[in-house]
């Protein structure tokens, strides 16, 4: 498996290998401030990798930085920040590695990129996403505003509306709820996504994969 290439400036790290997949540090901005996201509690290191971007990674940044795409079981566009804030460069970049290669490529997103764009983007993923990893959170509106703290009018219903559309255009979709938060019932985030017709997948707390 080759060597994936860390951008040197001023220590960005752009791609980075995590369980046999290369990840893509495509932004730090993001929609959701998070009370258990590490950067918003000044800790910008997760599993030895310093995800503080020093500027934002251009598509041919993100593409070297994979190297061969078909090195990896899956290409993921991930980081520590929401990477719909740059849909179309993540579906430039994803749709190049597609024709160098890629066997999958995974976005994990916290589903507010309909609410964002003020219009149903899911279409666009058509063909250039294989699978999606949305950030659910919590089993209700009350419990995700808690932690989650969207700017957004009614985000929670959004993210379910989010899901509903893209399962028409992503084969593999995925909720993801984080274990250990007050308040949240991971057995009732799974009946979600098992009534919404997706995955479940719990993860740890601190944890990017």
């Amino acid at each position: 498996m080759g060597e994936v290439e860390v951008v040197p400036d001023s220590e960005t790290v752009v791609g980075y290998r995590l369980h046999g997949n290369c990840y893509l540090n495509v932004t730090n901005r993001c929609t959701l401030r998070c009370s258990f996201c590490p950067k918003f509690n000044g800790q910008w290191e997760v599993q030895g990798y310093n995800m503080r971007l020093r500027h934002m990674p251009t598509a041919e940044e993100m593409k070297r930085a994979v190297g061969d795409p078909a090195a990896y079981e899956e290409i993921v566009f991930c980081g520590m920040g929401e990477p719909t804030h740059r849909l179309y460069t993540v579906l430039e970049v994803a749709n190049a590695l597609r024709a160098r290669g890629a066997r999958r490529i995974r976005l994990n997103t916290d589903g507010l990129a309909n609410e964002r764009f003020g219009r149903d983007v899911t279409p666009d993923m058509e063909s250039s996403i294989d699978a999606l990893s949305v950030s659910l959170n919590a089993q209700n509106e009350h419990v995700y505003n808690r932690h989650c703290r969207p700017p957004i009018r009614d985000a929670y219903r959004g993210v379910i509306e989010f899901v509903k559309r893209a399962r028409e255009f992503v084969p593999d979709v995925t909720l993801t709820a984080v274990s250990g938060l007050d308040g949240v019932d991971i057995p009732a985030c799974e009946r979600i996504a098992r009534a919404l017709g997706v995955k479940f997948r719990q993860r740890d707390l601190g944890k990017i994969g």
